[in-house]
């Protein structure tokens, strides 16, 4: 798998990143095992978790297979904290006390004694920011963190944060931004990707499937075993189940057949490629559905397929995005 810089930084992680928000309740220990030995042998080094994936376990199942079924340092250890775990005043949140807390827990639950990159999962206005930043760069100066990202930020806390911290702590930038990217959800080429773009900080998306729908197998039912006839994950789904993704999905699937290849890897592909991207964040309910992934590595789009793509999936743009002549 080729690897690729994470936005400006020296990191160097595989153009494809496995997810684990599933691990430890739709996808048991023994699955999780399967799918990162199959991760890894296809050349696959980022695996992504967060303190609050089920509530944790998804970072000590992670953890348990460290080491002995997988060497720690061929793995880019990634997770993430802000989100809420407790009730408290650590519970939770960007403060400095809550920020190391959630830190700790995270090294406890993996068994590690550093992070290579540590997100905060959502801007907090009741934070401010210069004790956020500075949070990171105790956690970074301690030696338990390596490099530090963000997730879900809009382009001006983006801007704001990797501006405040170059200066503050050049030799600490924030390299990286998880956000929502699909050709169904290309929300983020508004303000997002241009602010990375300027301040060095590589993308990662999350959700490059479209929540599973751009891989077709909505289009006539709902599939049982699927997440969207989950209780917990039907939501998230029907969030993409439109008229307009149904147009979207049709040209994904009628660019597959023209390639020989399948939807989900066409569609993987095209996120993958796209200007700023580092690697797409992909879950898997099983180790099937990770090989499907994994298949995107062997097609490149050819460019008239990603033009057909890009201009049924397109983006409006308007003031002040798209320049008044």
């Amino acid at each position: 798998m080729e690897q690729r810089r994470l936005g400006g930084s020296g990191l160097r992680v595989s153009r494809l990143a496995l997810g684990t928000m599933t691990w430890g309740e739709d996808t048991d220990a023994e699955e999780a095992a399967n799918q990162i030995v199959a991760f890894v042998d296809a050349g696959g080094t980022l695996i992504d978790t967060a303190d609050v994936y089920q509530d944790g376990e998804s970072e000590r199942v992670l953890g348990s297979l460290l080491g002995d079924l997988v060497p720690r340092e061929d793995i880019v250890l990634a997770t993430k904290a802000v989100a809420r775990r407790t009730e408290g005043p650590f519970g939770g949140g960007a403060s400095r006390g809550a920020l190391l807390t959630a830190l700790d827990g995270s090294l406890r639950r993996l068994g590690v004694d550093h992070i290579d990159l540590w997100q905060l999962h959502a801007w907090d206005e009741r934070a401010p920011i210069e004790e956020t930043l500075a949070a990171l760069d105790t956690a970074v100066t301690s030696g338990k963190v390596r490099y530090v990202g963000v997730s879900n930020y809009t382009g001006w806390q983006l801007a704001t944060a990797a501006s405040r911290q170059r200066y503050a702590a050049p030799a600490n930038p924030i390299v990286s931004i998880q956000s929502e990217y699909s050709l169904l959800e290309r929300g983020i080429e508004r303000e997002v990707v241009p602010a990375a773009a300027h301040h060095g900080v590589g993308v990662l998306p999350w959700a490059p499937l479209g929540r599973g729908v751009l891989t077709g197998k909505y289009r006539n039912s709902t599939p049982a075993d699927s997440r969207g006839a989950s209780s917990h994950y039907a939501p998230y789904v029907e969030h993409h189940r439109t008229e307009r993704a149904s147009r979207i999905v049709k040209a994904v699937v009628t660019a597959a057949e023209g390639l020989g290849s399948s939807p989900l890897a066409v569609a993987l592909a095209w996120v993958r490629d796209q200007p700023g991207v580092a690697a797409p964040v992909v879950g898997a309910r099983d180790t099937a559905q990770l090989t499907g992934s994994l298949a995107a590595e062997e097609i490149t789009l050819p460019a008239e397929i990603k033009g057909a793509l890009d201009d049924v999936s397109a983006l409006e743009l308007g003031y002040p995005e798209r320049r008044l002549g």
